[in-house]
């Protein structure tokens, strides 16, 4: 039996003990891909609420961040939300599990699509709390420049520095399906940028996109491989309630991928990972009813086992 890299052994490994992640979502964020800069509408399965759930209890606000827009009258209620939401986490892991080092993970929305003195102020204010070793940083490869990767790199020099990089897929013509807004010459350039000023770089894998077989799901795995990440994350394709893809599955032109081809999916994927590159994520999902399909995504518990179980048949410990 082999134990799998995953993200929790590697820090385990570098700290000596287990690290948590707090995940962080700020008002006003949002995306070229949502704003109109670069599309419109945002990626066909995305509905950002679903995955901001420390935003639901927010007051919403309708200012939103650019990068070319240098006022931002948000950043000192952002800053108390970010210390709250921060603050509010820590307290349940520490006294659920013991937690003592924390990295600050910067989750819902496009979080370098803001003014690069906001960008600096929030990851300096999150990097000045007790106990944090670093910070994560979830973003897309059209939404981040030289200025905020040379910054990074100089906060990379004593902390640990993630960025988070959607890359979906390799094929641009599913790209386009998903009104994604780039192709893959885009996220290959600034995973490169990334990469040559030593930041570390976890990319986002999406299994069972429309008109995608398993051979261009693995091809786009071995292909994000080439480039050198230091993290994979894997998520099935789902279908909540309030997206573009809710009109394709209602009208029979998008079937969700099956949990058997999923798991196969994963399984070869795991099996195809250099001993360098760290799991983050297997599986995604939500549990309440904004889930349309497929259903075996409502209980990740259930996932999860499946999963265990599977990699176990392959000898392999997750």
């Amino acid at each position: 039996m082999i134990n799998l890299n995953t993200i929790g052994r590697y820090w385990k490994d570098k700290y000596g003990e287990k690290v948590y992640k707090i995940p962080i979502s700020i008002t006003g964020f949002t995306c070229p891909n949502i704003d109109g800069t670069v599309a419109k509408g945002g990626c066909t399965f995305c509905e950002n609420d679903s995955f901001a759930p420390n935003l639901q209890k927010e007051k919403k606000t309708d200012f939103k961040l650019h990068p070319d827009n240098p006022s931002n009258p948000l950043l000192g209620s952002q800053l108390l939300q970010l210390q709250s939401q921060f603050e509010t986490t820590k307290e349940n892991l520490t006294n659920k599990f013991g937690a003592k080092k924390f990295i600050v993970y910067f989750q819902s929305f496009t979080n370098t699509y803001a003014p690069f003195e906001t960008l600096k102020a929030l990851y300096e204010k999150a990097l000045s709390f007790d106990n944090v070793i670093g910070l994560s940083i979830g973003t897309r490869t059209d939404s981040i420049t030289d200025e905020t990767l040379d910054y990074l790199e100089e906060l990379n020099k004593t902390k640990e520095i993630w960025v988070e990089y959607g890359i979906q897929t390799i094929y641009d013509s599913t790209l386009e399906k998903i009104n994604r807004g780039h192709d893959f010459a885009n996220i290959k350039e600034w995973i490169i940028k990334t990469k040559d000023r030593n930041l570390l770089v976890c990319g986002h894998m999406i299994f069972g996109l429309p008109g995608e077989d398993q051979e261009m799901m693995l091809k786009s795995v071995e292909e994000s491989l080439k480039l050198n990440i230091d993290s994979i994350k894997f998520h099935p394709l789902y279908v909540v309630k309030n997206t573009m893809l809710t009109k394709d599955f209602k009208d029979g032109l998008f079937t969700p991928i099956d949990e058997e081809l999923y798991l196969d999916t994963l399984v070869k994927s795991i099996k195809m990972l250099p001993s360098s590159v760290s799991i983050s994520r297997v599986t995604a999902g939500i549990s309440d009813d904004s889930l349309l399909s497929p259903m075996w995504c409502n209980n990740k518990h259930r996932q999860m086992f499946n999963i265990k179980q599977a990699l176990l048949k392959e000898g392999l410990i997750y």
